[in-house]
């Protein structure tokens, strides 16, 4: 492994994992049936899945890569296992460069006398790469961090990708995340925006757009992360395909989602999801309760269509 700096220590970290369901069909809605709009549903679903699980590790390992540029122990950088993602043990999130495989190259350039701007090359190889999350990974990640610390407000990143993939999962070179610190020196927050595509080597693929503000509610006065707690606002949209089936959606956090440092999973919010063309008084308008069934950290949330409660199991 090649890296050319030293990572400082945990400071905070956030956690992206929204699972926005999200439905839609290709037919207009005078068209669609009732089997329509399930096979749509799941279709969304499974696609809005992929892409948020996707892009939460990519927020989090461009705030995790040291100190000198994030917050230092996010994401491959801090997680020494799947089974420590979220927990409140810090030893699962320590920020040691030891953790990361030997197949990952890192690079730093500067592109000027002064520190910033400054980009971060993470170089997975061509061959495929397992990191400490068990996610396989090959091609680069590029991350530009302009006017200082992402700590600090008014700093941003920007990440780019080059004929990467994450499993079995491309993420087009055209695709940039976007993170900027919008916040004030008392609190903490991040507006993140992504415009990505994914693909699959069978022809699949999901469009995905994205725009959340994350604010840090509790924990601003200090410095352990452990009373951390973020909500997130925002909204999404896309487009998916299936084999013959075409998606496109719209989803909008109508109650803040919640998130604690401590827990894996949003605890409460909640988000109102339909297919891009529906009627606003259609009974197809779906809304997804996080907060189901007390509050508490777990991975179940309550998903009501048509007037009908569905329990789910966030993955």
């Amino acid at each position: 492994m090649k890296i050319l700096s030293n990572p400082a220590r945990l400071l905070t970290a956030i956690f992206l994992v929204s699972t926005l369901i999200i439905f839609s069909c290709k037919k207009e809605i005078s068209d669609a049936t009732a089997q329509d709009e399930e096979e749509a549903n799941v279709t969304a679903t499974q696609s809005d899945a992929e892409a948020e699980n996707v892009f939460d590790g990519v927020f989090n390992d461009a705030l995790g890569v040291n100190a000198d540029v994030g917050f230092g122990g996010t994401g491959i950088f801090g997680r020494t296992a799947s089974s420590n993602y979220g927990t409140a043990d810090l030893n699962g999130r320590i920020d040691n460069t030891s953790l990361l495989p030997a197949c990952l190259n890192i690079t730093i350039e500067h592109t000027s006398s002064t520190f910033f701007p400054v980009t971060y090359t993470l170089d997975y190889g061509n061959t495929g790469c397992q990191a400490n999350d068990g996610h396989l990974r090959r091609g680069k990640m590029i991350i530009t961090y302009t006017g200082g610390r992402l700590l600090y407000p008014g700093s941003t990143a920007a990440v780019t990708f080059l004929e990467f993939w994450i499993d079995s999962i491309r993420v087009d070179n055209s695709t940039v995340l976007t993170i900027a610190n919008t916040g004030t020196v008392d609190k903490l927050q991040f507006t993140v925006d992504v415009q990505a595509k994914l693909t699959k080597t069978n022809g699949n693929y999901s469009e995905w757009h994205s725009h959340k503000v994350i604010t840090r509610i509790e924990g601003n006065t200090t410095n352990s992360p452990l009373d951390d707690t973020f909500k997130m606002e925002g909204y999404a949209s896309g487009k998916t395909k299936r084999n013959d089936l075409i998606v496109a959606w719209k989803a909008e956090i109508i109650d803040p989602l919640i998130k604690k440092f401590t827990c894996r999973w949003i605890s409460k919010g909640k988000v109102r999801i339909a297919r891009e063309n529906l009627s606003s008084n259609s009974q197809w308008y779906g809304t997804l309760d996080y907060g189901f069934p007390t509050g508490i950290c777990d991975n179940r949330a309550q998903l009501t269509v048509n007037n009908l409660p569905h329990e789910i199991t966030l993955r």
